[in-house]
């Protein structure tokens, strides 16, 4: 590694010092949650004060609203997220429903497997199984029409969930039971139940 390399490196590590500094590296974050965070985390990780994330999470807030953007940076109960404004939902909607011009991720196709080969199957066992939070992946696939509920789970009453008709059309088999074998290299779901009750 070069001398400039290793002081870019050292660059990039080092924690910002201005208001103009964290914002970028907030919305930087922010681009890759799939829920919302908050800022006690957030200023953990870019090791700032928290009152000063706060701060740059509220004026970026404010100056999204100024701009007329089509998100919003929100804070809830939970935390910070980019959410679409509602105004232009139904456009956001149209484009998620028509499978035609957005394709699976990769991720959205994991935790579709995971649900084709051990449904009826709940998300906090399919984000187990993934070792990922799965509730924004489970929800694109439930709007897609791939996934839906199919009851609860007696113990827990958490939702089940299963793979719909339109998988079958789409891979072009007529049972799941003609899915290749490959369940066996899931976890055991015995095995996974007191994975998830001691965590």
């Amino acid at each position: 590694m070069s001398e400039n390399d290793m002081n870019a490196q050292e660059t990039f590590l080092t924690a910002p010092t201005r208001s103009e500094e964290v914002a970028p590296i907030l919305e930087a974050l922010l681009l890759t949650v799939d829920e919302p965070v908050t800022d006690a985390v957030l200023a953990q990780i870019i090791e700032c004060p928290q009152i000063q994330v706060a701060e740059a999470l509220a004026d970026l807030a404010r100056q999204y609203t100024e701009q007329g953007r089509g998100f919003q940076l929100r804070k809830t109960s939970n935390g910070w997220r980019f959410y679409t404004r509602l105004e232009y939902a139904p456009y956001v909607e149209r484009f998620i429903s028509d499978g035609q011009h957005t394709r699976l991720t990769q991720a959205a196709l994991e935790t579709l497997a995971v649900v084709a080969y051990r449904q009826p199957v709940s998300r906090s066992k399919v984000s187990g199984i993934r070792g990922v939070n799965c509730d924004g992946v489970m929800r694109t696939l439930v709007t897609r029409g791939l996934v839906a509920e199919c009851g609860t789970e007696p113990s827990s009453g958490a939702h089940l969930y299963r793979t719909t008709e339109l998988v079958l059309e789409k891979l072009g088999i007529d049972s799941i039971d003609e899915l290749p074998p490959i369940a066996p290299l899931l976890p055991d779901m015995d095995a996974l139940d007191d994975v998830i009750d001691r965590a």
